[in-house]
């Protein structure tokens, strides 16, 4: 791996399980339960001018990785309930580029986005709980992905969080923060 590559996927690239153990699962769910308070302790006391920091780059700042970490798992929570209420739905991509730039990004504190995430995982880890095989077997299909399974989002989502945090304490650790 390249040096810009351990920058980008310090945690490795998602790699998931196909199929995935019920150990497996379990794991992913206790990494998504247990993300707030690693994403809160991973900022904890950075200055707006480290928020402003880059973990990479041409990378977002950290600031921008918060509030995306928001983004993305309000999408997953909505991605998940549809696969589990519908008949094979097909999921709305979004351009999560373009929204790290927009206003919200900009001049909302951090602190909205980890309160955001700590409401949001609390009710989505009830849901995954309460998950049986062929609820997590429900498909789905991704305008750029493709088809897929509930299972399938559950491990991804547990790498993404973990992706995001070693981000900033990547970046916390190269800058001595």
């Amino acid at each position: 791996m390249t040096q810009l590559e351990q920058l980008r996927y310090p945690v490795g690239r998602f790699k998931p399980e196909s199929p995935p153990s019920e150990r497996t699962i379990e794991n992913c769910i206790d990494a998504i339960a247990s993300l707030p308070e690693e994403l809160s302790q991973a900022v904890r006391g950075l200055s707006e001018d480290q928020l402003a920091t880059p973990y990479r780059p041409n990378g977002w700042t950290m600031r921008q990785v918060v509030h995306h970490v928001a983004d993305s798992h309000v999408n997953a929570v909505v991605r998940i309930k549809l696969a589990l209420t519908e008949g094979n739905p097909t999921l709305k991509a979004y351009d999560e580029a373009r929204w790290a730039e927009l206003a919200d990004v900009r001049e909302t504190p951090i602190q909205v986005s980890l309160d955001l995430i700590a409401a949001l995982h609390a009710r989505w880890v009830r849901l995954l709980k309460s998950l049986g095989p062929d609820e997590l077997k429900r498909p789905y299909v991704h305008p750029e992905s493709g088809p897929g399974h509930v299972e399938y989002l559950v491990q991804m989502y547990a790498w993404h969080g973990r992706h995001h945090v070693a981000h900033i304490t990547s970046l916390r650790a190269r800058q001595g923060w």
